[in-house]
């Protein structure tokens, strides 16, 4: 590297020692304001879904789903959809939408080319579909975004 490389790095890393990575607190602002974009048919409705966010799923979530790397899970929906919720239902939880932070992270670095609050946008966006009823594969036909 020659020493105007060198000096050009130095000044593009000036500042950068200070900056911490995403806490769970701008990922939750990130994912509530993708939830405030919403279509004003779905906003309140997915406005009503809990929304929390962990650092990488639990052990015994990623054995119910037969995941063996915690990275591979970005988001998850619990709960009823809505297209099978019956009013005699008794819910014992809210229905909630999981974001994992660290995985999020982890796809934001090695993507590279996507910003962070288009990522966690369109893994909330995901989630809530499955809150609207719809499976991968519907959410799939229509959202190519990961290609």
């Amino acid at each position: 590297m020659t020493e105007d490389a060198m000096a050009g790095a130095a000044e593009d890393a000036e500042g950068w020692d200070e900056v911490a990575a995403p806490d769970a607190a701008v990922i939750e602002a990130l994912a509530r304001a993708a939830l405030a974009a919403l279509p004003v048919p779905f906003r309140a409705a997915a406005q009503a879904v809990s929304l929390r966010v962990a650092e990488l799923a639990s052990e015994a979530t990623l054995d119910a789903l037969d995941i063996a790397d915690p990275f591979e899970l970005t988001g998850l929906y619990e709960g009823i959809p809505r297209t099978e919720k019956s009013v005699l239902d008794q819910p014992t939880q809210p229905d909630t939408v999981w974001l994992f932070r660290r995985a999020i992270l982890d796809e934001w670095i090695d993507r590279g080319d996507v910003a962070l609050g288009d990522l966690v946008a369109n893994v909330v966006v995901h989630e809530i579909a499955h809150h609207f009823g719809w499976s991968d594969g519907d959410i799939a036909r229509i959202d190519r975004w990961w290609e």
